[in-house]
């Protein structure tokens, strides 16, 4: 049986053997992303240290109800979820982040095999891994430092597993353009493999009002949030960005039934990044994420296309959150 612990520690060499790649392609993305008509930045490099834990603050904010709405679900459902994944299961978590509902879901599946959590942030990973290898030690923690919108390798458990299973939560599919999110779903099925699953979490369409208090909270944790991407870029792309001059602002957009995030700049200047120069003009927006909204029977539409069935879902009672249980079909 392999050491969790020691799959921890030798992912985070292979994490920072990868740091000067890692750079050259969070500049060429920044770079690309600026030089569009409409400004924009990858929503994934909010996730550095700091942005993963201002995540957490926004996460246990008032305004901000999809976080403890799909804990509560899985709090109440846990139990029907490990049911329906199975006995001998290899869990693997896309962006797994500080892996708060994975506890939840760990403690209810049936003899799990292994935890593989996948996220881009290797230092707070690696620190999770260990924590989850300390508190479940029958339980093979796999840590795999990576972005899992592009290719990469499960790690091997020392047991064989029955199915591997994709827990997904958070409505994170919700971040990605339509055409994006089936490409990622349509990776995800081979992932799995035959008798294996994915379980998902999807923001449901509501209200907007309350839609637009959740990413414009009145403690300014989404716009610290938010902003922390421009001082990422200056300390690690060498950037000369006036954070003050950018404010955080977000809307909703019916038409594509998505909350729409942006930097604004407050007025026309030019920024330095590395050897690239950017004029905004005041009032120019860089958009950082898009957060679609879903009906159960939309996203289950778009699944079925990519050989995922949908088997179950669970919801809250205000119908503000759901989490599906998707099945490979053979």
């Amino acid at each position: 049986m392999g050491n969790p612990s020691t799959a921890a520690t030798t992912n985070t060499t292979q994490g920072d053997s990868h740091q000067s790649s890692d750079r050259r392609q969070f500049l060429k993305d920044v770079v690309e992303g600026l030089s569009q008509p409409q400004k924009a930045l990858p929503s994934k490099y909010f996730y550095d240290q700091r942005g993963s834990k201002l995540f957490e603050e926004i996460c246990e904010l008032d305004e901000y109800y999809p976080t403890r709405t799909e804990l509560a679900i899985m709090k109440e459902y846990a139990g029907e979820m490990g049911d329906q994944i199975g006995a001998g299961a290899m869990l693997v978590e896309f962006g797994s982040g500080s892996s708060v509902k994975t506890r939840i879901l760990l403690d209810h599946l049936i003899e799990p095999i292994a935890y593989v959590p996948v996220d881009v942030s290797c230092r707070h990973l690696h620190a999770t891994a260990d924590a989850l290898a300390a508190d479940y030690p029958n339980i093979e923690i796999l840590p795999v430092c990576a972005d899992f919108t592009q290719e990469f390798s499960l790690p091997e458990a020392s047991h064989e597993e029955t199915h591997d299973a994709v827990f997904f939560p958070g409505s994170t599919i919700g971040n990605f353009e339509p055409d994006e999110a089936e490409d990622l779903l349509r990776s995800i099925a081979p992932l799995c493999g035959a008798g294996g699953g994915l379980l998902i979490g999807i923001d449901l369409q509501k209200d907007v009002a309350i839609l637009e208090a959740a990413y414009n909270d009145s403690s300014g944790v989404t716009a610290e949030f938010n902003l922390n991407l421009l001082h990422r870029i200056n300390r690690e792309l060498e950037g000369d960005i006036e954070v003050d001059q950018f404010r955080h602002t977000a809307i909703y957009n019916h038409d594509e039934a998505r909350i729409e995030m942006y930097l604004e700049s407050l007025v026309e200047q030019t920024v330095r990044i590395d050897d690239r120069e950017f004029h905004f003009a005041e009032g120019e927006r860089i958009c950082t994420e898009y957060s679609h909204k879903y009906t159960v029977e939309g996203f289950a539409a778009v699944a079925e296309k990519v050989g995922l069935t949908l088997r179950r879902e669970w919801h809250d009672d205000q119908n503000l959150f759901a989490v599906l249980h998707f099945a490979v079909l053979d």
